[in-house]
């Protein structure tokens, strides 16, 4: 069986819905309900003992990309994460799960804002087959480090992507 990503919120290749697409309140100029998107997988190999979320944009105009949103931890036994499961304030994440700061300085979901008249940027959703129960990182745990912790204990990874342009 093959480890796959699906969501209800979007198809792998559309634009991401306003639902998805950052709020107000970060000051970037976009005006979206900050909504992480509903997202399910399944076909994880043997040996996993937990999951791991995130949300990369490889356009971001920095040098290095631009994350939005890092979980770990997520339990072997989850297969699904709900709309709006990356939003600090509501717990809609599986017990043990851990959000670690993003680019925005800060752990939780922040959707996509890319520079006004720039391309249409790719936001890239991965799920991670993880071959540890728990990843030695924090809330506070850049996401290199997360990265960088992922490489090492990855089995499978699936990925989704969507599009955003303003």
């Amino acid at each position: 069986m093959t480890f796959k990503l699906a969501s209800q919120s979007f198809q792998d290749g559309d634009y991401l819905g306003q639902a998805h697409i950052l709020s107000q309140d970060f000051g970037f100029g976009c005006a979206g309900g900050n909504q992480s998107p509903q997202l399910a997988w399944s076909g994880a190999p043997g040996g996993t003992k937990s999951f791991a979320v995130t949300c990369y944009d490889p356009d971001a105009p920095t040098g290095s990309g631009f994350w939005h949103w890092l979980v770990v931890n997520i339990p072997a036994t989850t297969t699904e994460l709900p709309l709006d499961a990356g939003n600090p304030g509501k717990p809609k994440l599986p017990a043990g799960a851990l959000q670690t700061r993003t680019d925005f300085g800060k752990p939780g979901y922040g959707g996509p804002c890319p520079p006004p008249n720039d391309h249409p940027h790719r936001y890239i959703f991965t799920v991670f087959a993880v071959s540890q129960e728990k990843l030695p990182v924090q809330a506070d745990t850049s996401a290199a480090v997360v990265g960088f912790n992922l490489n090492f204990n990855t089995l499978a990874k699936a990925t989704l992507m969507g599009l955003y342009k303003r």
